[in-house]
């Protein structure tokens, strides 16, 4: 079966300061992550198509992934970042190459919890509808109320929700992050993203089996032609080999029909983004 991983990362040091990556407890990525790096570890795992996801709010590092993704065999599409506060984010989304699929913003970092249900954000989230592109949610769990409500308010726009809000893998608390999820995906119009579970656990000893109540969940409330596979590559190195992280997903996934896998691995990921069939 030909894969898509809907979420993974790169980034140059030399281009752009990460000052993300300076704290010490992620020192071990602390350094350029090319597509190159990535190609073989993918086919390995059997990815044929990625979704290349913005890691910094920056127009120009959008620009230049929409670059990469051009000349790439492998990214198949982009979720980028736009200033959606910004008066012009029609105009800006409408200047970009072809190759965008996506939008994102870290909500994760901004202070004020009902960042989501601002009026200027949601002025931009209409540009990112009308344009014809999906919103990447990056949220905590406790943002989640506020994404619910933008959600709701906005039936238009298609939501992929990342790395499941981040739920407290290593500390094994499941509510109230599981009953907000369950809200969120009662909103037929929010997929989300089987990703970024390992570095939510202990990197240095987690087990599938601590994963599986978070994953079983967002299977069970949005059913598997809604959620797919990301690796979050190179992030999910602090915790996972590459190759690791697409082992968990298998095995997370074995109980699932052969239909229903295929949704995960690949046709959720064409649905949300508007893929095609290549």
């Amino acid at each position: 079966m030909s894969r898509i991983d809907a979420h993974h990362h790169v980034w140059d040091l030399a281009a752009r300061a990460h000052e993300w990556l300076d704290p010490e407890p992620v020192a071990p990525i602390r350094r350029t992550y090319t597509l190159d790096d990535l190609t073989e570890h993918a086919a390995a795992a059997g990815v044929s198509a990625t979704v290349l996801v913005q890691v910094l709010p920056d127009l120009a590092e959008t620009a230049e992934f929409l670059a990469l993704a051009a000349k790439s065999e492998l990214v198949a599409g982009v979720v980028g970042w736009i200033d959606l506060t910004a008066p012009d984010a029609a105009d800006v989304l409408a200047g970009l190459p072809g190759g965008l699929v996506g939008v994102r913003h870290g909500v994760q970092s901004e202070p004020d919890p009902g960042w989501l249900t601002r009026p200027d954000v949601r002025r931009g989230l209409g540009a990112v509808a009308a344009a014809g592109l999906a919103y990447d949610l990056l949220t905590l769990p406790y943002q989640l109320p506020a994404a619910i409500d933008t959600v709701a308010a906005m039936p238009e726009l298609t939501f992929v929700l990342d790395h499941l809000s981040k739920p407290p893998i290593a500390s094994g608390e499941l509510e109230p992050w599981a009953s907000r999820i369950r809200e969120l995906a009662g909103h037929p119009n929010v997929y989300c993203k089987l990703s970024g579970m390992v570095t939510e656990a202990d990197w240095a000893s987690w087990q599938v089996a601590e994963l599986r109540p978070y994953a079983e969940t967002v299977l069970d409330a949005f059913g598997p032609e809604r959620v797919m596979f990301g690796s979050d590559w190179p992030v999910c190195l602090l915790a996972a080999e590459y190759g690791q992280v697409a082992a968990a997903a298998d095995e997370l996934c074995a109980g699932l029909s052969a239909g229903e896998r295929a949704d995960v691995f690949a046709g959720t990921a064409r649905r949300a983004y508007r893929l095609g069939d290549g």
